[in-house]
């Protein structure tokens, strides 16, 4: 596609009181931001000349224009260029990272593509990209050979190019994200899939997500630990510490999403390990445990409450209560462990009737301190 196109935001944020305010910005991928530095390298290689910025396709379907910055070249044969990656209004590590590009000329025809300083290299299988390799993903290589050949086609070169991706402070960039767990060593990823990065976008999670099963399940894992957030994670960590990092995964609020890709990848048994705020919802019956999606049912707390033996009196406290916490309390006060454990039963049976069964699910509740206070396991 040609020419630029405008293309409306794809969210809108919204105030205090509900009404919408202003449009939050949609941000650029690293890929895309790589398959521009990768033009410009390749226009300043081939004329001389460094452009101030570039035009590229993006696999959204549409084109947009890149500044670039720190075009220089290296006698004839190697010239460089970067753009600043914007994420827009999305909370990404990488906003404002440097996105470099190299490209040099090479006696072989085509267009060779690897990583440099601050781009990781893949150790661990279950990844699109091979072990060994830089870690650029298939889209923003196939985005940075379709930059690169549409310059070398423009002008007539008829020799190939090696192109070399490099984030100066990737490496830093790195320790915030996920890849020193997925076995991506010495620098960020360089990701997307459609060029643009919708604020706070839920895709974006997820993939995250499924990547890290099949990371553990492709390291041979056939347990995994799902939990909501760093804190569980922390005490799930501390808990089975026989497990290697891999095996440990922040599902957030994303359970049903969870537990079927965790099967579809083979893992035997699941566990989840959480607090009662979010996995009392799963003994609900949610699998999306977002406060929005699944609102904490007391109505349901005080039933299982009064099945586990506490008295009139305290499950009309629990029914009235405003905090899973609240009901926490309320419930150890009264030494009930009988309660945390059928809430853990019930939440084991919901997960294997949203999988159809066949695996093992396995549910330790903890406080927000880590210590258990209700544990299950159903083979289904």
């Amino acid at each position: 596609m040609r020419g630029s196109q405008a293309v409306p935001e794809l969210r809108e944020s919204r105030t205090a009181a509900g009404g919408p305010a202003a449009p939050l910005r949609r941000g650029y991928t690293t890929g895309a931001c790589a398959a521009a530095a990768a033009k410009g390298a390749a226009l300043l290689l081939v004329t001389g000349e460094a452009p101030p910025s570039v035009e590229i396709d993006l696999p959204a379907g549409f084109r947009h224009t890149f500044k670039l910055t720190g075009g220089r070249r290296s006698g004839r044969d190697s010239a460089v260029c970067a753009t600043v990656k914007d994420a827009g209004d999305d909370p990404d590590a990488t906003h404002q990272a440097r996105i470099e590009a190299a490209v040099s000329w090479r006696d072989s025809p085509g267009v060779e593509i690897d990583g440099g300083k601050g781009v990781g290299r893949v150790t661990k299988p279950g990844l699109p990209v091979a072990v060994g390799e830089a870690a650029i993903n298939p889209v923003p290589r196939r985005m940075i050979l379709e930059a690169v050949s549409e310059v070398l086609e423009e002008h007539g070169a008829a020799r190939g190019v090696r192109v070399v991706i490099s984030v100066p402070e990737g490496e830093a960039i790195a320790l915030k994200t996920l890849n020193p767990r997925l076995g991506i060593l010495g620098g960020i990823s360089i990701l997307g899939t459609r060029g643009v990065v919708t604020p706070f976008s839920t895709e974006a999670y997820k993939a995250s997500v499924v990547q890290a099963i099949s990371v553990a399940a492709a390291m041979g894992n056939k347990q995994i630990i799902l939990t909501t957030g760093g804190s569980s994670e922390k005490y799930a960590m501390a808990m089975f510490a026989e497990l290697p990092e891999e095996a440990f995964i922040q599902m957030g609020e994303y359970v049903g999403f969870s537990l079927e890709h965790a099967k579809a990848f083979g893992v035997r048994k699941i566990t989840l390990v959480g607090m009662a705020g979010k996995l009392s919802k799963v003994a609900q019956g949610a699998m999306l445990i977002h406060s929005k999606n699944a609102p904490v049912d007391f109505s349901f707390l005080a039933k299982i409450a009064a099945e586990s033996g506490a008295d009139n009196e305290l499950v009309g406290e629990i029914a009235a209560a405003n905090t899973a916490s609240q009901v926490t309390d309320l419930m150890t006060a009264a030494g009930n462990g009988v309660f945390f454990e059928q809430l853990c039963l019930h939440a084991c049976r919901h997960c294997l009737k949203h999988m159809n069964g066949g695996m093992t699910v396995e549910m330790v509740l903890v406080t927000m301190k880590g210590r258990v206070l209700g544990r299950a396991e159903i083979r289904g």
